[in-house]
């Protein structure tokens, strides 16, 4: 037996090591959580070290109100919330509430550069002194095969994603190529600032640029290895969308039909 049970463990390890997200259900995941809203169930202290959840409903109360109580509030009961960011890594998924916990100003958004007359900073952020906060999912061991929509309910005990929201009622209104679009958690052209935003979320970097006399802002989404999206807006509309993965060509997303 003692020659035996080495390899029954590595037989274990072997099979445990096997059972791991696939890339499709992490795109999945990410996609399905990214710019979601929900209302706090509990009060969510401020942090910028992500707060831990673990993923069979439990969190430690007492050690979150530590924290309420030092650094103030991200989000009360019945407070409107959003995911801003997912990040998976090996036993927990990373959980950007808000824009999470960020203070003053980097350099890199105090300096400007530009052309054509016009500048802007090179940190392309518009998140400075954000007052949010972060939580860590954990799992104890590999995240498992799952979907954002389960994730919602292993999070049910502190925020509510069934509740419908300003921003569900707003959708309601839009056009249904739009409504579509923000579905899928994509951009098309026609749509104005405020559905990208709620479609992609907030771009990771902005830049502004003047072609043959018009002013193009450029929005991008996304980075290397992943998939990044390019949406430039000519005033509050998008005039282009390119989606490509990690400089591996792309794709240009249809126009708006007219309705």
């Amino acid at each position: 037996m003692k020659r035996v049970l080495p390899w029954l463990l590595l037989a274990g390890i072997l099979q445990a090591e096997k059972i791991k997200l696939t890339t499709e259900e992490r795109v999945e995941i990410i996609r399905g959580l990214t710019a979601e809203h929900a209302t706090a169930k509990t009060q969510l202290p401020r942090s910028k070290k992500p707060i831990v959840f673990e993923a069979a409903g439990t969190y430690d109360k007492k050690a979150w109100d530590a924290l309420f109580k030092q650094n103030g509030p991200a989000a009360r009961v019945g407070d409107a919330i959003q995911i801003t960011k997912v990040a998976i890594e090996d036993e927990k998924i990373l959980l950007e509430i808000n824009h999470g916990l960020r203070s003053g100003t980097s350099w890199r958004d105090r300096v400007q550069v530009g052309m054509g007359g016009s500048t802007a900073p090179i940190g392309g952020s518009d998140n400075s002194g954000t007052t949010g906060t972060n939580i860590a999912l954990h799992f104890g061991k590999s995240v498992p095969p799952s979907t954002a929509a389960e994730l919602k309910k292993i999070l049910s005990p502190i925020m509510d994603f069934e509740q419908r929201t300003a921003t569900e009622s707003f959708v309601e209104h839009l056009p249904p190529a739009v409504q579509a679009a923000i579905k899928d958690k994509k951009a098309i052209e026609g749509m104005d600032k405020e559905q990208v935003m709620i479609a992609l979320g907030r771009p990771d970097h902005k830049s502004r640029e003047t072609v043959d006399g018009v002013d193009l802002e450029d929005w991008v989404f996304g980075k290397p290895p992943g998939k990044i999206t390019f949406v430039t807006f000519g005033g509050n509309k998008v005039v282009k969308v390119k989606e490509s993965y990690a400089g591996l060509g792309g794709s240009t997303a249809p126009k708006l039909p007219v309705q």
